[in-house]
């Protein structure tokens, strides 16, 4: 089952002429779900062909770089005469604001929008094979992350033993992959633990949003495939990091390394490096054992499962 992450934005407050305000497009089995929408995100997205098939957005907090690209996209929506609801996710006790922001202009989409609060520790979304939950951050107004956390799996179906067991080829097979007993002519009874592995994990992928390091990132889920966390300054300006609550490469890479993840994509690069990230990446890798990448507007990751 494919699970495509598009990274549509990857700039700091300040856009460059190479990156756009945050914004990362999360298109799992057909579905369309949308990690914040700064300014021009709806062009990002018909850029790097993700569509606008989005039928929820997550906001993980209100300023502008993670939001002014919103009401564009919802014009856009109704020019396209969409009819399916959208729901909007976005920090306990900011409703009223972002509601306020959709309907700036005078102007209410044609189709639902459904706005709803959530803070950390909730699960935002609950879909047939998958969560989204929500985390604390540590940013300098309300704010939350977004974790998308797949079910695990059932385990491999073993073929090979079941036919030892004398299990005929067929239903039955499906059965016992299904987690239920068979009973065969001789009255001889197979049980599912017999041929069925353990379950497999599901596939995760975490988005910090603006923070500073924080414990609730390690916690949201074990051993993410990919965490995509704040990196707004290199070392140089650790202290400024700190004052405007965000976060360093090499903190970053910190927290990728205790959380367990595969990969770490560092996000929200502020302008100060517009001509030269070499320092993140390399500060990140100093620290980070797994795969470190600083995503280019329009780059998009395949991740697979973990035993494929």
């Amino acid at each position: 089952m494919p699970l495509r992450v598009t990274f549509l934005g990857t700039a700091g407050a300040i856009p460059t002429t190479g990156r756009n305000p945050s914004s990362v497009f999360v298109a799992r089995d057909g579905e369309g779900l949308l990690f914040d929408a700064g300014e021009g995100t709806q062009r990002q997205m018909m850029r790097f062909g993700t569509g606008f098939s989005v039928s929820q957005l997550f906001v993980t907090h209100l300023h502008g770089d993670h939001v002014f690209g919103i009401p564009g996209l919802l014009q856009t929506m109704d020019f396209n005469d969409r009819e399916e609801p959208l729901a909007i996710y976005t920090p306990r006790g900011t409703r009223r604001q972002l509601k306020s922001l959709v309907s700036a202009l005078g102007n209410h989409p044609s189709f639902p929008v459904r706005i709803n609060e959530v803070g950390g520790g909730d699960v935002a979304s609950r879909a047939e094979e998958y969560e989204i939950r929500a985390f604390d951050t540590d940013h300098d107004t309300r704010s939350v992350g977004y974790a998308l956390v797949e079910d695990e799996r059932k385990g491999r179906f073993d073929r090979e033993r079941a036919e030892e067991l004398g299990v005929p080829v067929g239903p039955k097979f499906s059965t016992l992959h299904a987690g239920e007993s068979v009973e065969l002519e001789d009255g001889t009874v197979v049980e599912p633990d017999q041929v069925v592995g353990d379950p497999r994990p599901g596939r995760a992928v975490v988005y910090t949003g603006d923070t500073r390091p924080t414990e609730s990132t390690i916690g949201v889920v074990d051993d993410p495939d990919l965490l995509i966390h704040d990196a707004t300054f290199a070392d140089d300006r650790a202290d400024r990091a700190t004052d405007t609550a965000h976060s360093t490469a090499r903190q970053a890479a910190e927290i990728a390394n205790r959380a367990g993840a595969d990969c770490l994509a560092l996000m929200h690069l502020s302008s100060r490096y517009a001509g030269d990230t070499t320092g993140h990446e390399r500060q990140a890798r100093e620290v980070f054992e797994g795969d470190v990448i600083l995503p280019d507007d329009g780059d998009a990751l395949e991740i697979p499962y973990s035993d494929d």
